[in-house]
């Protein structure tokens, strides 16, 4: 098993965050991991991703050209990352500020609204475990448990309380997301 997935929007939307859960994740799940952060110097409101690899065997290189999954979190992220995505890979996008929506056939498209669904929660600090949670819904590569365990790891103590609804936020996203394509 080797999955290779790029998580794309603006910073200040938990894209790196979500990476280290998955990376701690996989960790937990005695997998070999893969964590490479990119971002603009301006950081929050500017362009970031990071790319996690999670494999059952060596990695041999952090870099990827080609993804099995891309989350998308905005258009320019969109843009960019869509032709990556390998055929027969996983594109997950939440829908909020899409203005040209997924058009590949060759590959299974899935739009989770989470930016609705948070907001409409009074919960915006929510929008990543959300997030994370329609994409264990698609690719189960680590378990729940797991992943709790790799939240906890990537807050800082201080933010433990909200561990619990991290954890529904997790389960909502499993529920809300949907196929597209």
């Amino acid at each position: 098993m080797k999955e290779t997935l790029i998580i794309a929007g603006f910073g200040g939307q938990g894209v790196l965050s979500m990476g280290k859960i998955l990376a701690y994740s996989g960790m937990m799940q005695d997998y070999e991991v893969t964590w490479m952060p990119s971002y603009g110097p301006e950081m929050r409101g500017g362009t970031a991703n990071v790319t996690v690899i999670l494999s059952d065997k060596k990695i041999s290189s952090p870099i990827s050209h080609e993804y099995d999954t891309a989350i998308i979190l905005n258009q320019q992220s969109l843009d960019s990352f869509e032709p990556k995505v390998k055929p027969g890979g996983v594109l997950i996008y939440d829908t909020n500020g899409i203005t040209r929506h997924p058009v590949r056939t060759d590959i299974s498209v899935y739009q989770i609204d989470a930016t609705a669904e948070c907001a409409r929660m009074g919960q915006a600090k929510l929008f990543n475990t959300m997030i994370l949670g329609g994409y264990l819904k698609v690719r189960p590569i680590v378990e729940l448990e797991k992943v709790m365990i790799g939240l906890k790891k990537s807050l800082p103590e201080r933010a433990w309380k909200m561990l619990p609804a991290n954890e529904e936020a997790i389960k909502h996203g499993m529920e809300i997301i949907k196929q597209t394509k």
